[in-house]
């Protein structure tokens, strides 16, 4: 009888693999293709298959077309209050304490100097993560404020619009004052001759695209980004008819001149440094 011995195996324990952390990667929403986190970022948030640019924060808007540890925030401890003492949900004091537990901002607009390439400046940043970028009282003045220091100054501001929420709902017509507010002072800075760049991220919608948004010298939009009044959906079931392919994007605008130029991100601030360098020259 011939016997066949055994093989013994030796049991192996697996090695415990490393939990892949969710935010090392990154979905990208225009091609669904996963983009690894470091390239994200090394790439100014752009994805490297389909050239959508991913919204970024204030400080990522900072580190990007701002010199190092240059910007310098003014009236960061101005907060809004509740005029109307909104019900609803979650009250407007709720709302706004969950919004700068989620964001670290204490409203949707930061404002302050700052040196782009060498030339002094005003940079104003409104941030779409906050209420989606709604303009409220305090946003409202915290840009007349920004305004009113480039005029005082003497320097060229530049303004970075990212609001999808219009005038904020929490606040009534108090918000809603500050369309004609952020209008007027634009106005006077045309007066001081004060330039005014105002550069249109996703989204630039409702009030804030209808008031101070569009009004700025020099227009510059990045790719893809939705830019209108009302949107799309809204416009279509009013019409009652089917909107052109791209409408309110930033192509589609520029082709119809509403806008003096589209910027890819990673040439925002060779853009930015080469306009004010013209107009300080003057």
């Amino acid at each position: 009888m011939i016997f066949r011995h055994r093989k013994k195996y030796i049991p192996i324990t697996p090695k415990e693999t490393p939990d892949i952390k969710k935010d090392l990667w990154q979905k990208c929403p225009d091609c669904n293709k996963l983009i690894y986190e470091g390239r994200l970022k090394e790439n100014f948030k752009i994805c490297p298959h389909c050239n959508y640019h991913f919204r970024l924060t204030v400080k990522e808007w900072i580190d990007l077309i701002t010199e190092p540890d240059t910007f310098e925030e003014l009236d960061a401890d101005m907060i809004s209050v509740d005029p109307l003492e909104f019900k609803g949900p979650k009250t407007y004091r709720e709302k706004l304490e969950e919004e700068m537990k989620k964001t670290g901002l204490n409203e949707a607009l930061i404002y302050g100097r700052v040196m782009i390439g060498t030339i002094p400046s005003v940079l104003s940043i409104l941030d779409s993560n906050f209420i989606m970028g709604s303009m409220g009282s305090v946003v409202g003045e915290k840009f007349v404020r920004a305004c009113e220091l480039a005029m005082i100054e003497k320097k060229p501001i530049v303004s970075v619009c990212g609001g999808g929420g219009g005038a904020r709902m929490y606040e009534g017509l108090i918000s809603l004052m500050q369309m004609v507010k952020t209008s007027q002072v634009v106005g006077k800075m045309k007066q001081a001759k004060t330039l005014y760049i105002s550069v249109l991220t996703d989204p630039t919608m409702g009030g804030v695209a209808a008031s101070f948004a569009f009004l700025g010298d020099i227009l510059l939009a990045e790719p893809k980004a939705l830019i209108g009044f009302a949107g799309p959906r809204v416009i279509e079931q009013t019409m009652k008819q089917k909107l052109p392919a791209g409408f309110q994007r930033s192509e589609f605008l520029y082709q119809h001149g509403m806008l003096d130029e589209v910027v890819p991100r990673n040439q925002l601030k060779p853009t930015l440094v080469k306009i004010l360098s013209i107009f300080s020259s003057q």
